[in-house]
C-alpha cells in the first residue's frame, strides 16, 4: 500500500472562460474505516488563488499552514498578492527542498491572473510541475477522473455550466474508489465572486 492512498482523496481543478472551479470529496478515512465526513482539502490563499492538497491528511494540514504562511510573508514584503505562476513555484521548491522526506502531497494550485485568465497546474511529492490548459486530477480517485474529465469537459464554459461539468466528474468518479467520496465541495472563482457548494453523495 502506497502511504499516499492511506487516507483516500479525489481532487479536481477545472479551467472555465475566465473562471475555474475546484472540487474535492470530503471523506477523511484510515483505508476502509471512515473517520470523518467533513475534512476539508482545498484551501484559500487569497481571493482568487485555491490550493487543493490530496494525500497523507496530516501532511496536507502541515503543507497548507507552510504554504499559507510563505503568503503572508510575501504579502508583508511585497504588498501585494502572489500571482498563481509565482505560487507553484514557491510550492514546487518547497516540495523539493524536502525531496529524502518528502511530505506525501500532491497539490493543486487553481488561480486567477490580473487579467482574468485562468491558471491550474499540478505537482507531484517532490514538485515536479505539470500545466494544463483544461483540467487536472489528482488523489486515489484520479484514474477515473481523468476518464470522467476527458468526456464531459469542453472548453469556454460559463461559472454555471462549469459548475455542473465539474460536480458530475467528481461525483461519478468518487463512486468507482472505494476509499473517496462522502460527498464533495466545489469552489466555481471568477474576477468579481466565489460560489462555494456542497454536492451531496452516496454515503457509503
Amino acid at each position: 500500500m502506497s502511504i499516499t492512498s492511506y487516507n483516500g482523496s479525489a481532487l479536481i481543478a477545472m479551467v472555465g472562460k475566465n473562471c475555474f472551479a475546484i472540487a474535492s470529496d470530503r471523506r477523511l478515512g484510515v483505508q476502509f474505516q471512515t473517520i470523518a465526513t467533513d475534512f476539508q482539502r482545498i484551501f484559500e490563499i487569497h481571493e482568487t488563488l485555491y490550493v487543493g492538497l490530496s494525500g497523507l491528511a496530516t501532511d496536507v494540514q502541515t503543507m497548507y499552514q507552510r504554504l499559507k504562511f510563505r503568503h503572508k510573508l510575501y504579502n508583508l514584503r511585497e504588498e501585494r498578492n502572489m500571482r498563481p505562476e509565482t505560487f507553484a513555484s514557491l510550492v514546487s521548491a518547497m516540495l523539493y527542498e524536502k525531496r529524502f522526506g518528502p511530505y506525501f502531497c500532491e497539490p493543486i494550485i487553481a488561480g486567477l491572473n490580473e487579467d482574468g485568465t485562468p491558471f491550474i497546474c499540478t505537482t507531484d511529492l517532490i514538485g515536479a510541475k505539470q500545466l494544463s490548459k483544461d483540467f487536472v486530477v489528482s488523489g486515489t480517485a484520479s484514474e477515473s477522473l481523468y476518464g470522467a474529465c476527458e468526456s464531459m469537459y469542453k472548453p469556454d464554459l460559463e461559472p454555471e455550466e462549469l459548475f455542473e461539468t465539474i460536480s458530475q466528474a467528481l461525483l461519478s468518479s468518487v463512486d468507482r474508489d472505494c476509499i473517496s467520496g462522502w460527498g464533495g465541495i466545489v469552489h466555481v472563482v471568477s474576477a468579481d465572486q466565489v460560489i462555494t457548494r456542497t454536492l451531496k453523495g452516496r454515503m457509503d
